[in-house]
Formats: C-alpha cells, sequence, structure tokens
C-alpha cells in the first residue's frame, strides 16, 4: 500500500538548524519503518520559498529573493544525505509545476463558492507570515512565538471561508480522537476551532513574491496556502513519469508545534473545501530548547546538526534526539547530552552487546551460531514486540517506542552477566574431569549464544529506523542482512556464520 509522509517544508530565510533535522529525522524514521513493513514508501521534504521573510532578508541583502532561495534552499537539501534521510523527492515551492497545482486547486475552492474578497485590518507578525488573532496576541502587541512587535496592517484581500467549516472540523475531531497527538496538541486545535473561527486571507497584494492568483494577477497567494498545497503538489510530479495522487495520499504530516494552527484547522478546511481527504495523522513535535530557550536563528542559540554529525556520526544525533526529548514535548538538547548518550547506551548498551556476542560465537563456536532454540524466559519479553513498536509508531510515539525497544537491550546485556557463557566455557572444557558436566555446560552455551546473536539480530531490524548505518553494518556481520519487519520477531533468523565487527560506536569519538 502507498504511504506518505511529510516533514514541513522549510523556510529558506536562513540556515539550516538542529530543530530542522530533528522534523527530518522523525519523519525518516517513520518512512523507513514503513518501507520495512512493505508498504510504498514516499517521502518528502523540501523548502518554502515565498513570502513576506523571504522578500524582506532579500532586500536587506539587495538580491531578488530568487536569488536568495537559491543560494538557501541547496543547504537544506544537503542536509538529507548528512542525516541518513531516504527522502524520496526534495519540493521547491518556487518550482513552475508546484505553482501550477497550486493555482489549479485553489481556483476549484474559489469556483466551489468557498472565496470572497474583502478588507482585513489586523495584527501581523511578518516572521511568522501570520495574521494573529485577539487570542494569539502576548503582551505588548507581541508575537508569541519570535518575541517581536506585531504590525498593524490593512488591506483588501481575497478571504477563504474558514468559518464555514465550524462544525465539519468539531466533528472531524469527535471522529477522530488520535487525528492530532499528541492529546495536548489535539486539545490546543480544537480549543481554537471551539473559540470560533473566522474567515481567514488567502491573498496578498501588499507583496509580489508568491505564486499569482490566476483571477486577480494584482495578488499573490498568501504563503501558507502555498506552503501548505506542496504536500499533494508534490505528488503530481515527484516520482518520474507518475501521479501518486489516489495512491498515496492522505498523509502522514510530522511538523513542530509553532505551525500547529496551520496543519490542523486551516489545512484541513482548504482541503475539505476542494473535495479532498483530510490527512491520516498530524504528528506535532515540541521544540528543542537550549539554556531552557526554543532554539532558533534569531536567537542566535542554534546548534550546528552537522558540526555534531562530524563528530559522533548521524546515527548517534538521530539516536540522540529521539531518546532525549520525548516527541511531542519540548526537551532541553546539548553536546553534552549527545556525549552521554553517545557513550553510555550506544557504546556501551548497544554496541558492546553486538561486539561481546559475536566475539563470543567466533571464540567459542568457531563463528557458527549454535542452531538451538533461544531461551524460554528471554522469547517471552521479546514477544510481540514487533507488533507493539508499530502500534507505538503508527501513533506517533516515536520516542517511546525506542524506549521499548532499549528496555529488550538492556535485558540482553542482564542475560549475558546472568549467564555467564564463560564461565559455561570453562566447564565445557572440563570434559576429562566430569563429562557430564561439561556437556551440559555445551548445551547451556550453545543456548546463550544462540540467545544473544539471535537477540542482537532482531534488536537490530527493529533499530534500523533510528540507526540506519550502524545496524546494516551489524546485520551483515551477523550473515543477517534482510531488514524486512516480519524478520523483526525473536527466532525467525537463521543460525548461520558470523563475521568480525568493528566497534559500532567508538569511544574516542566521544573522547574527541
Amino acid at each position: 500500500m502507498g504511504y506518505l509522509v511529510t516533514t514541513p517544508i522549510f523556510y529558506v530565510n536562513a540556515a539550516p538548524h538542529l530543530g530542522h533535522a530533528y522534523s527530518t529525522i522523525v519523519a525518516d524514521v517513520l518512512a523507513r519503518h514503513h518501507r520495512q513493513r512493505g508498504d510504498d514508501v514516499f517521502f518528502l521534504t523540501g523548502t518554502d520559498e515565498h513570502g513576506e521573510p523571504v522578500a524582506n532578508v532579500a532586500a536587506e541583502r539587495g538580491i531578488t529573493p530568487q536569488e536568495l532561495v537559491d543560494e538557501n534552499a541547496p543547504r537544506f537539501q544537503a542536509m538529507g544525505p548528512v542525516l541518513e534521510s531516504s527522502n524520496d523527492f526534495f519540493i521547491r515551492t518556487s518550482d513552475p509545476r508546484h505553482k501550477a497545482v497550486v493555482q489549479e486547486i485553489l481556483t476549484t475552492v474559489k469556483e466551489e463558492g468557498w472565496v470572497y474578497e474583502g478588507r482585513y485590518e489586523g495584527w501581523y507578525c511578518p516572521k511568522c507570515a501570520d495574521f494573529k488573532t485577539e487570542t494569539e496576541i502576548a503582551e505588548g502587541n507581541t508575537c508569541p512565538i519570535h518575541g517581536i512587535a506585531l504590525l498593524r496592517e490593512s488591506e483588501t484581500n481575497w478571504f477563504f471561508k474558514l468559518s464555514a467549516f465550524q462544525e465539519r472540523l468539531e466533528q472531524l475531531y469527535a471522529d477522530r480522537p488520535d487525528w492530532v497527538v499528541p492529546q495536548s496538541r489535539r486539545n490546543e486545535a480544537l480549543a481554537f476551532i471551539k473559540g470560533g473561527l473566522q474567515d481567514v486571507s488567502l491573498s496578498r497584494n501588499a507583496i509580489t513574491w508568491g505564486v499569482e492568483v490566476p483571477w486577480d494577477l494584482e495578488h499573490v497567494f498568501y504563503v501558507w496556502w502555498d506552503a501548505l498545497l506542496n504536500y499533494v503538489t508534490a505528488l503530481r510530479f515527484g516520482r518520474e513519469g507518475e501521479d501518486l495522487t489516489t495512491s498515496h495520499w492522505p498523509a502522514t504530516h510530522v511538523i513542530g508545534k509553532d505551525i500547529l494552527k496551520f496543519h490542523t484547522i486551516y489545512w484541513p478546511a482548504l482541503l475539505m473545501a476542494a473535495g479532498m481527504e483530510v490527512p491520516t495523522r498530524v504528528m506535532v513535535g515540541g521544540f528543542l530548547l537550549v539554556d531552557g530557550a526554543k532554539m532558533s536563528k534569531s536567537k542566535g542559540n542554534v546548534l550546528d546538526p552537522f558540526e555534531a554529525i562530524e563528530q559522533y556520526g548521524a546515527d548517534a544525533v538521530r539516536f540522540y534526539l529521539l531518546r532525549e526529548v520525548a516527541f511531542g514535548s519540548d526537551g532541553s538538547v546539548s553536546l553534552d547530552g549527545l556525549k552521554l548518550r553517545y557513550e553510555s547506551e550506544l557504546a556501551n548498551d548497544f554496541g558492546n552487546l553486538a561486539s561481546r556476542s559475536t566475539a563470543m560465537v567466533r571464540r567459542y563456536r568457531g563463528a557458527v551460531v549454535p542452531d538451538v532454540a533461544v531461551d524460554a524466559s528471554v522469547a517471552a519479553e521479546f514477544d510481540g514486540l514487533p507488533d507493539t513498536v508499530a502500534t507505538m509508531l503508527d501513533g506517533g510515539q516515536i520516542s517511546q517506542a525506542l524506549e521499548t525497544i532499549w528496555e529488550r537491550v538492556r535485558r540482553l546485556n542482564r542475560f549475558v552477566e546472568e549467564q555467564a557463557p564463560w564461565t559455561l566455557a570453562k566447564a565445557e572444557k572440563a570434559a576429562d574431569e566430569d563429562p557430564e558436566a561439561a556437556a551440559r555446560a555445551t548445551a547451556e552455551l550453545d543456548r546463550v549464544l544462540r540467545t544473544l546473536v539471535e537477540g542482537v539480530r532482531s534488536l537490530a531490524v527493529l533499530l534500523h529506523p533510528w540507526l540506519p548505518a550502524s545496524t546494516v553494518v551489524l546485520l551483515d556481520a551477523l550473515g543477517a542482512p534482510e531488514l524486512s519487519w516480519a524478520g523483526a520477531e525473536l527466532g525467525t533468523g537463521a543460525a548461520g556464520a558470523v563475521g568480525e565487527l568493528a566497534p559500532l560506536f567508538p569511544k574516542d569519538r566521544a573522547a574527541a
């Protein structure tokens, strides 16, 4: 079946930072997981290139908006491979193909009677590119997100009849209580709806950098409508020679909480107006904080994902962000925190478990995994784990799913200490002194080694969406490169030969 997962498209008025990487990593985890399940995945990301903030920055620099976006968009595109992002397409909203579909869909919305001309006056944030309602204005007429003074603006615009969708949106939230996750964000969006919806601007005539309104060329579409529509326009041309609209829509969206209103209120209403299905689910992440403040370009408290990856590797940064910050919540991040997670969990818990398990099979069984049943007690704790993890991921519990897997990493480490295979190996060698005891030790050691290697293999398949590079290396060393989700179940792996395994997470990286 088709599965569409999207990141927000990133605004190009400055360079990418770790917050952008966070959304990309979350979406990539979902994309990789669904590929393991056999779905035909289309993973979409890209850049939002129109609107007043881009035009303003370009004017300050004395260049055209197109020159600015052509300079910055490649930086965001380059971020994907560095993060090991497996996105299938990177859309730029300055793409003429995107513009044409935006005009087509919004013309349909107008023809269906959902658009009218009127005059708007209100408070506007130039950084959000958003007119604020009275409930969204912070003390002193400032933006609650950017902390800057709002501008009082008045202009004649084309309007979208958002208010007409009040009841349908309330019904959507009633019928699908998990449509927005986590619950706190659903409640926030629903409260906004129940507070009463007002019609909103569809176009602007105060700027020219945008997609032209085809029935009124003195206007451009308000940047948010143009941006939101990327999720469906890309389906027309994102895969060569195919239109994926029928097979892959509706989407699973990964967004940040600062754009909640647009994705959970404006967007479904627009889709209803266009006669299209609303998204499958909207997964809302919190803010990454540094010293208790939201990471943002304007505040200058940005951690550079490229620098962090250069030292620790992409797998470590992916793991850290989704382990340190529970998806859906705000959380503090730091290079010190990354180092601690790298050393304690990646190097010690998982990397050391993998190294010990393969090394003992090579030492005690000539690199061939014993073909016996896995330990019953361990098997019971792994039973149903793939289904549990899949359900959590479908529900947006990205970090919780990772913790569920990591509980089994810790369980296997305890199993090593409890069973002490090195002691069993000594007893096995004492066949001349006590043949029966040696035979028992041989059977026990076979069980332990098989359980460890099979457990590590199962964990590697489960962890692949979070740790794509290192798990492939590990599975190759185990002679079991298959990544399919069916193979994540403990006991489904063949008892073959294992190769040498270099440290997956060298400790000298953390010491650098």
